[in-house]
């Protein structure tokens, strides 16, 4: 029996329900639930009386230590913001791709890292070149191949949303430099499960939100920005992002020396406390075991439903497919309808792409897959 790397009592979610849902909206730990109730009942509902100017300043700081070693990275790269697409939708301003060249992406992926581009392309003579997620092929190969002289920034998921395709970001990064263009990654589906290297990988910018794979909720994300970021003016400029922010001179534009720059305002800091804690607990597993276990429970998976029709996008041994988001299609095409049935039986996935996506996170454990492939085994796409 393969059992939960978290203590499955910390989420009560799971003493009534199945829940294989993390790369929508993750649970969350009830570690990171006290820390957050800590702070609104110790400091934010009382003012200033416990958090000065200074504090808030400072807040900030443990998050960004612990990221950094998430992302191993520095620490003055980590940026804090409100969401992934508040950075995302800044790229194209900072990264000025050179005139009418192209923008390199998938059809499928997360709409946050394409729509930024697609406006710039249709206010100016840009193109946005999409390639397509094939289960036949590798998607890094296939991105590599349609990088040319023309190729001015590839923006992509490194772990697809939909299919759990992983890119290898590695291997992207030597055809963008071949070509000189820059690099945008989106890792919202791959941090916490998986190792992200950012200095490895050396993007003009990685972006993750908070609230999924890493165990916190809404309203914190984070950027891991280049040196050739930290030198530039954020195009949406904040007053926390200043040098000194409460010295509030409304005459200079004096920003922080750091990726700190690009935070714009006092933001969810009660989120951030959940998120310290949500890192922390990754980080004491260690990415090794985090994804070993997910990929054991995967194949327990994938072997069980296949018997009744069920089949991954991405076999499991494949380079090419993440342990921990697996994409299965079905024998029938009412997947929707299918995973609405499991629902009313307490099992919740989801639905990407036409296909049922399982998520398969620190605290499931076997039975929770043992679960979904019996309930699949009783054809109640039949009750559907």
């Amino acid at each position: 029996m393969i059992s939960s790397l978290f203590d499955r009592l910390d989420y009560p979610s799971l003493h009534q329900s199945v829940y294989l849902n993390q790369a929508s909206v993750g649970l969350i730990g009830q570690p990171a639930v006290s820390a957050m109730h800590t702070f609104i009942d110790n400091v934010a509902r009382h003012g200033n009386l416990f958090m000065s100017d200074r504090d808030e300043v400072e807040y900030f700081e443990t998050l960004r230590e612990r990221a950094s070693r998430l992302f191993h990275c520095d620490s003055a790269q980590v940026a804090i913001v409100a969401s992934a697409s508040e950075i995302l939708g800044q790229l194209p301003m900072l990264l000025q791709p050179r005139p009418k060249s192209t923008i390199l992406a998938v059809s499928s992926d997360f709409p946050a890292i394409t729509r930024p581009w697609l406006r710039l392309a249709a206010r100016t003579g840009h193109t946005v070149r999409f390639v397509d997620d094939q289960p036949t092929c590798d998607l890094t190969d296939t991105l590599l191949k349609a990088i040319d002289e023309s190729t001015s920034v590839v923006a992509v998921s490194n772990v697809q949303y939909a299919t759990g395709t992983v890119v290898d970001i590695s291997r992207l990064r030597q055809g963008t430099a071949h070509v000189g263009a820059r690099l945008v990654v989106d890792a919202t589906q791959a941090a916490g499960a998986m190792r992200v290297d950012a200095s490895a990988w050396d993007a003009d910018a990685v972006v993750a939100s908070g609230y999924k794979w890493l165990g916190g909720h809404g309203g914190v994300a984070l950027g891991i920005m280049s040196p050739r970021l930290l030198e530039q003016i954020p195009p949406l400029t904040g007053w926390m992002g200043a040098s000194d922010p409460f010295e509030f001179d409304a005459t200079s534009m004096s920003l922080a020396q750091s990726a700190r720059r690009y935070t714009q305002s006092t933001m969810s800091y009660a989120s951030m406390a959940g998120l310290v804690v949500g890192i922390e607990q990754l980080l004491s597993l260690g990415e090794v075991r985090i994804e070993a276990h997910a990929r054991n429970l995967a194949a327990t998976l994938v072997s069980g439903v296949s018997k009744c029709g069920w089949l991954p996008f991405r076999s499991i041994g494949d380079p090419a497919g993440s342990p921990h988001i697996i994409s299965l299609g079905g024998p029938r095409e009412r997947v929707q309808a299918i995973v609405e049935r499991l629902r009313t039986r307490n099992i919740v996935c989801g639905t990407r792409g036409g296909r049922m996506r399982i998520s398969i996170a620190p605290y499931n454990d076997e039975s929770d897959l043992r679960t979904l492939i019996e309930t699949l085994q009783e054809n109640i796409g039949d009750e559907a």
